[in-house]
């Protein structure tokens, strides 16, 4: 079964990296990344890359959805996100232009199938300011590539069942950037009995010799090398059947084939089939290797003064020549698989490490200086490639104090200086910072935690515990396990526990095993989890609460993980400190104005009214759309307005019209002359504000009604049959413009059975969008809605605008039935 499981694997691997492989040699990009989905679907994990090692990517190993990134973009819309440079990504992506300040162009496509989509693939381009990016032809190709990839990974998945989810601890395919060759090797197999030998094509091209017009002779071989070494040649094939040995020579290979003057050397390498193969004691199979370009170009880089050295695409060294290793003052041991700015304290300056990431990611040369000791200071120039940089170190006079080195020198620092601060570091703090801006309620914070903070960490579980009267109350959960810390609802701030004590000392606490956590605090339940984090959520120097995240496995916190994690609790602290200021602000806030509304409706014969208030979302500000129905000796007034602005003046406004209104229909005026009177009202009060209205009186025993508005959207009535119309009335100013202003009223006829719909202009306003043809929207569903209650009517009418996450305005609705 295990053999199975690595199999279906291995099959989806290959898959993987053929995509980004084609994806970047395709488009001329240097670079190409593919992800899938995670089983929770919160996140996209790093699947495979070609070009660009995972550490240079920072913090884009794993990716929430929902992050404002274009590998996430194209997953998350099913689009293509194509950014031609870095000035589009700049005002696209202004989050990750911050956090990857250079010059590159990039293009995101979704892989998907059958309507699914189960990932994303991504390829990265050198971008000078204005260029424009890939053509549509390449563009195309690139989605053709991404879909030939989602159909092959669900015809995997429905063949072997091998799901199409990346798991977060899945290592990426690495796939090198193409780069020259230093070493060239042609394989062959050599019948010792009868002389003859079979060559590969590229051992063929190393003698010169056509494969088609090869006679498959070992002494046609040999006559391609130097006369003093052929019999070493056919020795070597002797020696070989006799000792039944892996054998080894040193060969010198005329340069042009017959026809050339000058020699260079090869090695050949070749072993004795063993002993149950049939070839045993008859063949020699092995290879020729020439890595004279290799060995040429050590030799050459070896013969300079200058400092050489060369470094892979992540930033280790993988080469430094004699003087370079004598001008930094180091040994190879001490250089070579290690990062550069690691290995030498005098080089631990974050500066180092952003210019090899801008050298590797702007493909464009990038220098700086260095002092290693204050009496020398260094000239670093790095020049880079698809497969690496090039580095060029050489000894430079001590520079100005008015000169602009290329960048900031990095000063002698003492072994045991901090770390710098690593890219992926500042990707988290942006993400979440940028992500809590956002976030308004309490509840709006939690859950930008939980998104941006599960799917970076690979976490399952996230609980955020608040501080409530000396006691610890839960917030927010998320995760599958119900019971996570049940243990700490309702517990004392003193208490003797890891949520408690990483609130009272103010330091995190990371239990990475059970058998920590038991051997710490005995007794605690540990339930199903296997790592815990606590952080400690502290703003203006008072304990707000404390954020745990839960592993399901065995989870090793890193240095940089603590290091993030300690960072991301200050910023949630303060984020969710301010939304429950405002929580608690808005409650009151919506409270006075619920207490400034009517309670109920009076209850009058003949008719029958329900009335709908939503307010907005867009901030805490109370508004002032208001509602009424007032009955009178004349008949019953249906009352809708709205004050402009939101503000608790406009509230206080609104109270005051509602009150006029009121007074002026109790003495038997007529709707014309009671909208006059709160007109000279409001003039009077002076409060600055304009308001809207629209009064209908009607009589519940006859089937006509008055109706006067004062720049307030117009009624709809809706008939017996369903048809629907929008009253055409004689609209009067607005309400506090002008004191002489007279509305005149508008004589309708009401059906029996009939529905009059008064409403304010938060339902049919949209932006963009002239408001006739939201008031034509709302007729036309007014029209076809399905009429069994007039609550069910009211709630219908509504429904688009309580699944909106964002209302800039009130909206109030106020729905009578004339029976």
């Amino acid at each position: 079964m295990h053999g199975m499981t690595v199999g279906k694997t291995a099959e989806r691997e290959d898959l993987l990296a053929a995509a980004v492989v084609e994806a970047v040699e395709k488009t001329s990009a240097y670079a190409g990344s593919v992800f899938l989905r995670s089983r929770d679907r919160r996140s996209i994990v790093l699947g495979a890359t070609c070009g660009t090692t995972p550490s240079l990517l920072g913090g884009w190993r794993l990716i929430a959805v929902n992050s404002p990134i274009p590998v996430a973009a194209a997953y998350s819309t099913g689009r293509t996100v194509h950014l031609a440079n870095a000035e589009e990504t700049m005002r696209r992506y202004p989050q990750l232009a911050v956090a990857l300040p250079y010059a590159f162009g990039s293009c995101s496509v979704p892989v998907g199938a059958g309507g699914e989509t189960f990932g994303s693939l991504a390829i990265v381009w050198a971008a000078s300011p204005g260029s424009e990016g890939l053509s549509k032809a390449q563009r195309r190709h690139m989605r053709s590539v991404a879909n030939r990839l989602g159909d092959s990974l669900a015809a995997l998945r429905a063949r072997t069942g091998d799901p199409v989810e990346c798991d977060p601890e899945t290592v990426p395919v690495e796939v090198p950037a193409p780069s020259g060759a230093a070493v060239r090797v042609g394989l062959f197999q050599w019948d010792l009995v009868t002389g003859t030998v079979i060559l590969d094509d590229e051992l063929c091209a190393m003698f010169g010799l056509d494969p088609r017009a090869f006679d498959g002779r070992a002494e046609t071989l040999a006559s391609f090398l130097h006369p003093g070494d052929r019999a070493a040649f056919r020795a070597c094939g002797r020696e070989a059947a006799v000792n039944g040995r892996t054998t080894s020579r040193r060969l010198r290979l005329r340069e042009d084939g017959h026809g050339g003057e000058g020699y260079h050397t090869v090695e050949l390498w070749g072993r004795v089939p063993n002993a149950d193969d049939t070839r045993a004691g008859t063949h020699l199979v092995g290879a020729v290797v020439d890595a004279r370009a290799g060995h040429m170009a050590v030799a050459a880089v070896e013969r300079l003064r200058d400092g050489v050295f060369s470094l892979a695409p992540d930033g280790r060294v993988t080469y430094a020549n004699h003087s370079a290793l004598r001008l930094m003052g180091a040994s190879g041991d001490e250089l070579l698989g290690h990062l550069l700015w690691e290995a030498l304290p005098w080089l631990s300056d974050p500066d180092v490490e952003y210019r090899h990431r801008f050298a590797m990611i702007s493909q464009a040369p990038a220098s700086f200086l260095a002092c290693p000791s204050p009496d020398r200071w260094l000239s670093f120039s790095l020049h880079p490639e698809a497969d690496g940089v090039t580095g060029w170190v050489v000894p430079v006079g001590r520079p100005s104090p008015d000169s602009t080195p290329s960048a900031s020198p990095a000063a002698a620092a003492p072994a045991t200086a901090p770390a710098p601060a690593r890219m992926g570091v500042m990707y988290h703090v942006l993400q979440l910072g940028s992500a809590l801006t956002e976030a308004v309620t309490a509840r709006e914070v939690c859950e930008v935690v939980s998104d941006q903070l599960l799917p970076a960490f690979g976490g399952q579980e996230l609980a955020i515990y608040v501080v409530r009267d000396g006691t610890m109350h839960l917030l927010f959960h998320t995760g599958h396990h119900e019971d996570f810390l049940d243990w700490l609802e309702g517990v004392p701030l003193h208490a003797r526990l890891p949520g408690t004590e990483t609130l009272t000392s103010g330091a995190p606490l990371f239990i990475e095993s059970q058998k920590d956590l038991s051997r710490g605090y005995p007794g605690i339940p540990t339930g199903e989890v296997s790592s815990w984090a606590y952080l400690p959520l502290i703003a203006s120097s008072r304990p707000v609460g404390t954020c745990v995240l839960g592993f399901d496995e065995i989870h090793e916190f890193t240095e940089r993980d603590r290091g993030v994690l300690t960072a991301l609790a200050g910023l949630i602290a303060q984020a969710l400190e301010r939304a429950r200021l405002y929580d608690s602000e808005f409650a009151l806030a919506r409270g006075l104005q619920q207490a400034l509304l009517p309670h109920r409706l009076p209850v009058v014969p003949g008719i029958r009214s329900v009335v709908r208030y939503l307010p907005g979302t867009s901030g805490m500000d109370i508004g002032g759309d208001w509602y009424d129905i007032i009955p009178t000796d004349r008949g019953v007034f249906l009352v809708i307005g709205d004050v402009e602005g939101h503000s608790i003046a406009a509230a206080a406004t609104m109270a005051q019209l509602r009150s006029a209104v009121r007074a002026f229909a109790a003495v038997g005026l007529m709707p014309g002359d009671v909208l006059t009177g709160v007109n000279r009202t409001l003039i009077d009060l002076g409060p600055g504000l304009l308001a809207s209205c629209c009064c209908v009186l009607l009589d519940p025993h006859d089937h006509h009604a008055y109706a006067v508005t004062a720049g307030h959207p117009p009624p709809l009535l809706r008939r017996p049959d369903g048809t629907t119309d929008v009253l055409d009335l004689d609209v009067g100013p607005i309400l506090g413009v002008e004191r002489a202003s007279a509305y005149p009223e508008t004589r309708i006829a009401l059906p029996s059975e009939s529905v009059l719909a008064l409403y304010t202009d938060g339902l049919v306003e949209e932006p963009g969008a002239d408001i006739d043809v939201g008031i034509d929207r709302l007729r036309a569903s007014l029209a076809h809605a399905r009429a069994d209650s007039l609550d069910e009517l009211a709630d219908r009418l509504l429904h688009n605008a309580r699944g909106s996450s964002y209302r800039a305005d009130d909206i109030a609705l106020l729905l009578t039935e004339f029976r």
